[in-house]
């Protein structure tokens, strides 16, 4: 049974770490806000943009000079995964459950023959996937000494992606990231970017001329669009993340002061008994006498 000093200590501890825990829950607070107003203010802008491409992708697809972005390269037999992670912890299950998507849909890639490769950003997530899919990491972004995600960091991820693709070392390219729903809900999501994937557009029977031709168009924008897409998954893994570690530190809060009410009955039950064995001794001594 631990000494009264013991319970003392802990106590003094678990309260340091509570007030610690509701720091970081406030920051988070504070963050979240900010990180959930750029997710939400991007989600238009990128609604908007894909609107626009699959009505370009509906006629251009079948072009002699389609973009190889749009058709792909004809083959699906390597997958790039870009596994977007926090560069910090003490987020909940946040990082894990971006990890395990990318991990199961590794897993089923290689069990059909294909060939896997990964692009991680974030430290997180390349912890995770080190020890068992290490030999198929092909390159890291590190954003930790980035303090507010802008249009240019996700342009340098794009402006890599492309790269590999244009030089033929993957096929197919899937992001991998959490969609904000709200503080306590963030839905892991793949997302394929190249080839490019568009839903059929509402007005897939209206006839437009473009000028110049929709290839060339489509050759110019989709670059953008794929970096509009990883902005845009930058933005709601940020927003996530805060949720996720807002949740989480309340969560940690709570804890510890159940931990310290338990702590304080403990330590007031040993400080009783201990009385009352001072108090027997003292009295039977006396009688003694």
């Amino acid at each position: 049974m631990p000494s009264l000093k013991d319970l003392k200590n802990r106590i003094a501890s678990v309260k340091s770490t509570r007030k610690i825990t509701k720091a970081m829950q406030m920051v988070a607070a504070a963050k979240l806000r900010r990180a959930q107003e750029a997710a939400e203010n991007a989600r238009p802008y990128a609604a908007q943009m894909e609107k626009v491409m699959s009505g370009l992708a509906a006629s251009a697809t079948g072009a002699a000079n389609a973009p190889k972005l749009l058709v792909g390269t004809g083959s699906e037999k390597v997958h790039l995964l870009v596994v977007m992670t926090a560069e910090r912890g003490l987020c909940g299950g946040f990082n894990s459950s971006i990890v395990r998507l990318a991990r199961h849909k590794a897993q089923d890639l290689i069990a059909e023959g294909k060939t896997v490769k990964i692009l991680t950003v974030g430290r997180k997530g390349r912890e995770q996937l080190k020890r068992d899919l290490g030999d198929h990491f092909v390159g890291h972004v590190d954003l930790s000494e980035v303090k507010r995600i802008r249009y240019g960091n996700a342009r340098e991820i794009c402006q890599d992606i492309i790269g590999r693709f244009e030089a033929g070392e993957f096929d197919v390219a899937t992001l991998f990231f959490s969609r904000f729903k709200s503080v306590i809900t963030q839905e892991p999501t793949a997302q394929q970017i190249i080839p490019a994937v568009f839903d059929e557009p509402e007005d897939s029977s209206t006839m437009y001329d473009y000028e110049p031709t929709e290839g060339e168009i489509m050759a110019e924008l989709l670059p953008r669009g794929v970096a509009t897409q990883i902005f845009a998954a930058l933005l709601e893994n940020g927003a996530s993340e805060q949720g996720a570690r807002m949740s989480a530190m309340d969560n940690a809060t709570r804890n510890a002061g159940d931990m310290i009410d338990k702590l304080n009955l403990e330590y007031n039950r040993s400080r009783q008994a201990a009385i009352t064995k001072e108090l027997i001794e003292i009295i039977s001594g006396a009688e003694a006498l």
